[in-house]
């Protein structure tokens, strides 16, 4: 029990550290009166490939950092915590790749915010809930959609200000990384009542067994051709 404590502390950490890096930066651009839009991706433009590493520690307001911080806090905590010794390579993997499929395949306009991230974790937990059929996975990805508000419709190209590109690129290898790693066998504690038999096996047996910010593109490619992500 005291292991378990210890990794559950442990996997706070991380989400922890990373939230408050995403706000670090934004008090830094508000406080200083400067803009990291800049550094976010241009799709297709050499400038733009370094937003793949500093896209997501941009946001454009506080609502559009408020609106990623808590999913990705969830969905960053459930990650370390099921996957543990793997959960790092998958964040990176899950991170690097969103970003050069938004580089390849966005429109032509600075796309920021660490949505990409929050989709791409999303789809790996609820896709590894369902191939798994692991109950907690599920539930706890099915929460986050609802904290997030819309998580599917922002796959489409409905809103131009909203980088459903970084959303689409995200939740594309969110999938292909939950079936990648489909046998790991994670680490968790069962429910009670998952170790309960069925009532008609009790005679038999019993069991022992866890905004990138968008206007319309310009070719001078200034700072107001933005998407939130």
């Amino acid at each position: 029990m005291e292991v378990e404590k210890k990794i559950f502390f442990h996997s706070l950490l991380f989400p922890a550290i990373f939230v408050l890096l995403l706000w670090i930066v934004k008090i830094i651009e508000q406080t200083a009166g400067l803009s990291f839009v800049k550094f976010g991706i241009y799709p297709r433009h050499v400038n733009g490939l370094q937003g793949i590493l500093f896209s997501p520690f941009i946001h454009s307001d506080f609502s559009h950092l408020i609106s990623n911080s808590l999913p990705f806090f969830i969905l960053g905590f459930m990650l370390v915590y099921f996957y543990r010794r793997i959960s790092y390579r998958i964040f990176f993997l899950l991170y690097i790749l969103s970003g050069i499929s938004t580089w390849f395949m966005g429109r032509e306009a600075w796309h920021i915010g660490a949505s990409g991230v929050v989709y791409a974790l999303a789809a790996f937990h609820f896709v590894s809930g369902i191939i798994r059929s692991d109950v907690r996975l599920l539930t706890l990805s099915v929460v986050v959609v609802f904290l997030y508000g819309g998580l599917v419709w922002g796959l489409l190209p409905i809103r131009p200000e909203i980088s459903w590109e970084g959303h689409l690129s995200g939740a594309i290898f969110g999938v292909a990384l939950a079936f990648y790693y489909r046998k790991y066998i994670i680490r968790r504690e069962k429910f009670d009542w998952e170790d309960e038999p069925d009532e008609e096996e009790v005679d038999d047996f019993t069991t022992d067994t866890g905004e990138i910010a968008f206007s319309e593109p310009s070719s001078t490619r200034d700072e107001d051709d933005r998407i939130n992500f």
